[in-house]
């Protein structure tokens, strides 16, 4: 286990606290490690200290920022291994995904690094009415203040450092607060940055439960929350949050189109991968697919034939790809939707801890395996009679995170990226292609706002206009 001081990083020291909680190998139930227990008081403790440091980390020179955005970046790359394996251990996620958090981590620490260098403003004609004749006019960007940061358990080391490597690029401290069932690669994290920061209390971390969420959300003296979770707790944050900014990466249902010219062994290879990644629990793996009628069988068969194909068991295999979800209430209401869908299945059934990869066929609206997200290893697919219809079903989702499309046509092609009601629009690539520099975040109940750090960083800061009379 990583050594880190105990207690909660809290001002320029560390915090002790009453509670703390056994973290679970998801795969066998074993216990291996503590992490300290947060409270509402010291939530708001914690936004005191940054409160009182916000004004010192707004002025630290921009070539401060970046050299400790690139230190940071540094010290994941010579931990990389020890990271891999903590975040097996508390997440039960598949090694060969855990090593793809850390690399797409370490990006984005240095992707963070190269935007502070853009943070700019312009030049504004104040002349365009005789009123601003002899005025001079230009905008910059300011932090935003205190930001709150919330990540989800499933890649909790990339969407902590989603939260926190933008914050410090924009000049402003951060509190994050990381999923309760993984808090120890982000308390790691937060230990290794706090060593490296010219002022350790601009990076804090909280632990605990809704409440701790709610007194760091509520308090009026934050800038801006980004939260990263279910749309039922995005959607209560944002209003309880009200009017403080919020940014939402929530979930969905993501959709992948088989055209009748699609390459078939590609779109079956694609719902083989995008749909079982890191167990089925990523809110842009394959969850439903929509297949032309012409080749439904065809494709039908090419995927069934390959589902065995997809290595379950013990996460610390490199060649395992499905292994235990997060815990055991996932895995019972995976079942039960399953169960409720209706559906013809294919494969499934729980192995020791783990549910096998489940295909389900012809699943009809109306049941949460294709209305809602299913955060588990099943891919639901539907047989449409053409593109049009396949459209219409992906938009008629209340999510619109990511969708792909497979088709050998430019003008399928285009018109996916014209119509479908998505964030991001895949061709003839899995749903779940996301790079950490691109502009991610959804439509409709998939959130609001954009992460990536160029794009995280505008979220991050507020234009000031100053006007001149020389």
């Amino acid at each position: 286990m990583p050594d880190y001081p105990g207690g909660l990083p809290i001002g320029a020291g560390w915090v002790s606290t009453v509670d703390t909680s056994e973290i679970v190998f998801p795969y066998d139930g074993s216990v291996i490690g503590t992490a300290p227990i947060g409270t509402p008081e010291l939530a708001t403790r914690a936004v005191d200290e940054a409160v009182a440091v916000a004004r010192e980390v707004a002025s630290l020179p921009s070539r401060t920022r970046r050299a400790l955005l690139n230190d940071v970046a540094a010290a994941l790359a010579a931990r990389r291994s020890e990271f891999e394996d903590l975040l097996v251990l508390e997440t039960g996620k598949p090694l060969v995904d855990c090593r793809v958090e850390v690399a797409r981590t370490i990006v984005t620490w240095e992707a963070a690094a190269e935007e502070v260098s853009r943070l700019h403003g312009e030049t504004v004609p104040l002349d365009l009415l005789p009123s601003g004749d002899g005025l001079v006019g230009f905008w910059k960007r300011k932090p935003i203040g205190v930001v709150v940061g919330i990540a989800g358990f499933n890649y909790p080391l990339l969407l902590a450092s989603h939260k926190i490597a933008p914050a410090i690029a924009a000049g402003c401290p951060v509190i994050v607060k990381p999923a309760p069932q993984t808090p120890l690669a982000t308390l790691w994290l937060v230990h290794l940055i706090r060593q490296l920061a010219p002022v350790p209390a601009m990076v804090q971390l909280v632990t605990g439960n809704a409440a701790v969420g709610a007194a760091l959300t509520t308090d009026r003296r934050i800038g801006a929350v980004s939260f990263t979770g279910s749309a039922a707790v995005g959607h209560r944050i944002a209003r309880d949050a009200a009017p403080t900014k919020t940014l939402l990466e929530l979930g969905s249902n993501a959709a992948l189109v088989v055209a009748e010219d699609a390459d078939l062994d590609a779109a079956a290879d694609a719902v083989l991968r995008g749909g079982f990644y890191a167990s089925g629990q990523a809110c842009i793996s394959v969850q439903r697919v929509l297949v032309v009628e012409s080749v439904a069988a065809d494709f039908t068969e090419r995927l069934l034939a390959r589902l065995d194909e997809v290595v379950v068991g013990d996460p610390r295999d490199e060649k395992t790809r499905v292994s235990a979800l997060i815990d055991p209430g996932s895995t019972e209401r995976v079942a039960a939707w399953i169960e409720k869908s209706g559906a013809r299945r294919i494969g499934g059934g729980i192995d020791g801890t783990v549910l096998r990869p489940t295909v389900l066929l012809d699943v009809p609206d109306g049941v949460e395996a294709w209305d809602e997200e299913i955060f588990g290893p099943v891919v639901c697919v539907r047989t449409v009679s053409d593109v049009d219809e396949a459209f219409a079903a992906v938009n008629a989702s209340r999510y619109g995170l990511h969708a792909s499309v497979y088709s050998k046509s430019l003008h399928t092609a285009f018109r996916a990226l014209d119509e479908l009601e998505v964030g991001g629009v895949v061709i003839n690539e899995v749903p779940g292609f996301r790079s950490d520099t691109m502009p991610y975040g959804g439509v409709k109940d998939s959130g609001i706002g954009r992460e990536g750090p160029r794009f995280a960083v505008e979220e991050l800061t507020v234009t000031r206009m100053a006007v001149l009379r020389p």
